[in-house]
């Protein structure tokens, strides 16, 4: 059955379910994914996300995630995050209450940071707040 293999926003395993899952049901998840190199190029970015964030793939893959395309996420809270644990190899996990503001009005969402050493491709999944 194909929903045990589908991630949740907070479910544990999360980042080894996304990198099985291909594109068409990366796009029937209720919330968004931007899945980005160790570059920080974007490689994955879900139906949810683009219709969210009122971006069209085109426009956001293969750009740099947070100088590009969200360069409100470039700081200690997201980016750094992610740079610390490339750089001392260690898996990062972490659920944060977020506000995004480019583009758009600020909108309160989660942010759940998914990155392991074994994984090429690093998550940030967006939870929009009601």
């Amino acid at each position: 059955m194909m929903h045990h293999l589908t991630p949740t926003f907070e479910q544990a395993g999360a980042l080894d379910q996304l990198l099985a899952l291909q594109a068409d049901d990366m796009d029937r998840l209720d919330f968004g994914v931007i899945g980005f190199d160790a570059d920080g190029v974007v490689r994955q970015y879900n139906a949810f996300e683009s219709k969210a964030a009122g971006l069209a793939s085109d426009r956001v893959l293969g750009h740099p995630l947070f100088t590009v395309v969200a360069p409100c996420m470039n700081n200690f809270m997201v980016a750094q995050r992610f740079e610390d644990a490339l750089a001392d190899g260690s898996e990062l996990d972490a659920i944060i209450n977020y506000v995004l503001t480019l583009r758009m009005r600020p909108v309160k969402v989660a942010l759940r940071l998914l990155a392991a050493p074994h994984a090429a491709t690093r998550y940030v999944l967006v939870q929009r707040k009601p």
